[in-house]
């Protein structure tokens, strides 16, 4: 009797481990077959044919339920398509799920915007916050969100995405914005000469170097009032230097008077200032001054915002300096380490 029980349940053993097998390759079969969906839905995407997008993903999901790859891209198609209920369903799924990461909660913010869903919006932010308290992206959009309802609260959650992901340009390119827009008279310049660096030949790049060369106009049309009311000692250190460089641009504001008054600046800035407040912008600057570049970088920033042709001749005559310079520029990527924002620092 023992030896039957004993052949029956090795039987049993051999039909399960079979069984299991069989399942783990159906499993493997559906999932390839998923992946495979997968990117033929990505390209119609790709063309814009949502409708057949939506179709193949489906039935790619189908396939394998758990590919959060196929369910972000189904949810986004929706919002593409402009099929914004559906958008919102899928993307509320998607934040469910324990392994929603941050661009799960991008997708269904684009959504509840799209159909002005403010409330479930902020809720939906703070979540995502919550859950990734260092994305730059989750910090920035929140914003945007806020700023469309004129709520300047928005700048708030800007430099909180500076502080946590320094790296991540749009808070720096909204925060920028922001600033120039109010009596500051410093954070809009730095915020935006820290962003052309990071998005160095976007978009919004035009935008900001417009901005920067305008932004100087404003620091030096009234420089000296603010300089005693700051109670931040870093704002009060780059007015004082300023101040003591102001005669530089006593003719006015050009791309040859910046270079003259920021090449000065650097130096009296490592002076006096470098080794208590570590800044990479400024470090950056300082070894383009070594490197004989800082003359073209200038150019670049502020040569097309103040006038295209006496951009295009200066760039013509010194064109040896300004494509070293470019070759420079595309070798490297500009980062800023952690623990250098600024901004929120006070008099003890």
């Amino acid at each position: 009797m023992g030896r039957f029980i004993k052949q029956a349940y090795i039987q049993y053993m051999k039909k399960l481990l079979f069984l299991i097998g069989l399942f783990l390759s159906l499993n493997d079969c559906f999932a390839q077959q998923a992946d495979s969906l997968h990117l033929i839905a990505r390209q119609f995407m790709r063309t814009a044919d949502y409708p057949n997008a939506i179709i193949v993903l489906t039935n790619a999901l189908k396939k394998d339920p758990g590919n959060i790859e196929i369910q972000k891209d189904l949810t986004f198609t929706y919002y593409l398509q402009r099929n914004y209920s559906a958008a919102v369903e899928s993307g509320r799924k998607l934040i469910e799920r324990n392994d929603a990461d941050e661009q799960c909660y991008q997708i269904l913010g684009m959504a509840y915007k799209a159909i002005d869903e403010k409330k479930q919006a902020d809720k939906m932010y703070k979540q995502g916050i919550k859950k990734f308290p260092s994305s730059g992206e989750l910090y920035n959009e929140y914003g945007e969100m806020l700023w469309v309802e004129k709520d300047a609260e928005a700048i708030r959650f800007w430099e909180k995405g500076i502080e946590v992901d320094p790296n991540y340009s749009s808070n720096y390119y909204n925060a920028s914005r922001f600033y120039y827009y109010t009596y500051d008279k410093v954070w809009s310049l730095i915020y935006g000469e820290i962003f052309i660096n990071m998005e160095s030949y976007s978009k919004r790049t035009p935008e900001i170097k417009s901005l920067l060369v305008e932004g100087y106009k404003k620091l030096f049309t009234d420089l000296k009032s603010p300089k005693t009311a700051s109670k931040n000692p870093f704002e009060n250190a780059y007015l004082a230097v300023m101040t003591d460089q102001s005669q530089t641009v006593a003719l006015g504001v050009t791309p040859e008077s910046l270079n003259i008054l920021r090449s000065k600046f650097v130096l009296e800035w490592f002076e006096k200032y470098g080794d208590k407040y570590p800044f990479r912008l400024f470090e950056y600057q300082r070894q383009l001054l070594k490197e004989g570049l800082f003359d073209a970088y200038d150019e670049w920033a502020f040569g097309t915002a103040s006038g295209l042709a006496a951009f295009q001749s200066w760039t013509a005559q010194h064109a040896d300096d300004y494509n070293r310079f470019i070759y420079f520029q595309k070798g490297r990527v500009f980062k800023i380490p952690p623990g250098q924002n600024y901004r929120n620092l006070s008099t003890k």
